[in-house]
């Protein structure tokens, strides 16, 4: 953080009213970092860098911010001014090496990408992007073999097969696409990157004229898959055979693993979401891939702006994402319309499901049965489609629910009980939806028995039972299950509100009250009426909780 003293420091000898500029800058751009707009940041940090250039730390904040508003070059002047000062720091190796491939400049791209003085075990990130990244400048300073960079780093006896899929790529690039052809025949796919780079490698061997090839390896990826509908398996086919090209599929990728991982921060995966899309921004996956960083990084201006149908023709998957930033937005009404035209385009599983989900959001039931019926009517006879159906069984159960329809839902739900026994969750929300309803109260209770046996740890799950215990007059037995629901889901206003209840008929009303005010301060309009008059009146049958 840049500090008041720092910049008293840094200007001894300047004018207090440029001083005061400065610092009201500084606390402009504080605002705007913390307000997740990148760019007006940026532009305070600039005026602040016009009065104390060398403040200590400014040159560092300028980069962050110009590679979170894509300002490249922005971004190329911070990173020249940290680099030529030895300050030789990741981002700034990684957006002067981009700078210099976009120039064609194949001798400083290789400067800056082997200009940092490493130490063993400190880089882990510049070793996982140099092997390919190497190789794919000796591809444009036509260097013999480029693909030896990848080869000396990819075990021959257990060789990765997303390595040897960029050795297919560079070898493509270089006009041998039958030694590339042959070397993809014996790669067995193994994950999802190997799946996501075999889709650029097919398209690449499409281009190049092998097409068998490229239809044996598109075989494999579907064997891999399992015919999972990933996102990006859904984008069209780009060839890769170009350094830049191939420089920014493989930081997309790159940048798609990390924004997955658990826990880990939003910033690496934009800086290299940012380098693949300043390499390449017609690359769709890459693009993909930079919305999602960017709405993680809080930044959903930017994403939508990724996805204007003015600036180029969306495909479906990638017209549905913007559908939910629509959504998102707040938008619900446009969001269903674009959902719909996507999905009409592409009636894939993934997208009517998607579909589905913001015709619920839009309070458009009817859009969303029609999404769940087209679903169910691509089904097949399948373990995996079976258990997909009663899922959608219960999905079109719960809007019939919402509408008030209960002698349309409750076949609906008996047909996924059927299909799928055992299942917890569904084995819950019928015998709750029942009981609530206070129908086949015996029969509920048994089903919301037999989810909770098996899941007994469920929140959610220990909330239904503990109810059906308070509607069935098991009070005590109600409060210890709705005590232990309540630790899993403190802030869930439904199980805090049950409890209440539950207190209230075992005699000890100052914690049902407490509950009540706790409920209250988490509840939606109908539950917030029936609180107040709960905390006035006490319980009544009329109060009581559905």
């Amino acid at each position: 953080m840049l500090a008041v003293g720092a910049l008293a420091a840094a200007m001894p000898v300047q004018a207090a009213d440029d001083s005061g500029a400065a610092l009201n800058a500084l606390v402009r751009a504080r605002l705007a970092e913390e307000g997740g707009e990148p760019g007006a940041a940026l532009s305070a940090l600039s005026q602040v860098s016009s009065v104390a250039p060398d403040l200590p730390g400014l040159r560092g904040r300028m980069l962050e911010q110009a590679i979170e508003a894509g300002d490249l070059e922005a971004a190329r002047t911070a990173a020249l001014h940290l680099w030529t000062g030895g300050d030789r720091r990741f981002d700034a190796q990684l957006v002067l090496m981009v700078d210099a491939m976009r120039r064609s400049d194949w001798k400083a791209a290789r400067d800056y990408i082997g200009g940092r003085n490493e130490k063993a075990g400190a880089d882990a990130l510049a070793r996982l992007i140099l092997p390919t990244i190497n190789a794919w400048i000796d591809v444009g300073a036509r260097e013999k073999l480029p693909e030896r960079h990848l080869l000396a780093v990819n075990s021959r006896s257990r060789p990765e097969p997303a390595l040897t899929l960029q050795v297919a790529l560079v070898q493509m690039a270089t006009r041998r696409s039958a030694e590339a052809a042959a070397l993809t025949d014996g790669i067995t796919l193994t994950d999802r990157t190997s799946q996501l780079v075999g889709v650029r490698v097919a398209a690449t061997l499409d281009k190049a004229g092998e097409t068998a090839a490229a239809e044996r390896l598109r075989g494999r990826i579907v064997l891999a898959s399992g015919q999972r509908e990933d996102p990006m398996l859904l984008l069209p086919d780009q060839a890769v055979s170009t350094p830049r090209a191939g420089v920014a599929q493989w930081l997309g990728l790159l940048a798609d693993g990390l924004a997955r991982t658990p826990g880990g921060s939003s910033k690496v995966p934009l800086l290299f979401a940012r380098a693949a899309n300043w390499l390449n921004d017609q690359d769709l996956a890459v693009r993909a891939t930079l919305v999602e960083t960017l709405d993680s990084n809080g930044q959903r201006a930017g994403a939508m702006a990724l996805l204007d149908p003015t600036r180029s023709a969306l495909p479906p998957v990638l017209a549905m994402r913007r559908a939910e930033l629509i959504a998102d937005a707040g938008d619900l009404d446009g969001a269903a319309k674009l959902a719909r035209s996507a999905a009409n385009e592409n009636g894939s599983r993934s997208l009517l499901v998607r579909l589905a989900d913001i015709a619920r959001r839009s309070s458009d039931p009817a859009a969303a049965a029609s999404a769940y019926e087209r679903l169910e009517a691509a089904l097949g006879d399948d373990e995996g489609d079976q258990s997909l159906r009663g899922t959608l069984l219960i999905a079109r159960a719960e809007l019939l629910l919402q509408d008030g329809k209960w002698d349309a839902a409750h076949p609906l739900m008996e047909k996924a009980v059927t299909l799928r026994p055992d299942d917890a969750s569904i084995l819950n929300f019928v015998g709750y939806s029942a009981l609530e309803r206070r129908k086949n109260v015996k029969q509920s209770l048994a089903r919301i028995e037999a989810a909770w046996r098996q899941e007994p740890q469920n929140a959610s799950i220990t909330d239904s039972l503990g109810w059906a215990y308070f509607l069935t007059g098991r009070t005590d037995e109600a409060v210890d299950l709705l005590e232990k629901a309540q630790l899993g889901e403190p802030a869930n206003a439904v199980i805090v509100e049950h409890l209440g209840d539950a207190y209230w008929k075992a005699g000890r009303k100052f914690q049902a009250r407490y509950n009540w005010r706790a409920a209250a301060l988490l509840a939606e309009a109908d539950m917030a009426t029936r609180l107040e008059a709960k905390l006035r009146d006490g319980l009544t049958p009329a109060t009581t909780a559905p």
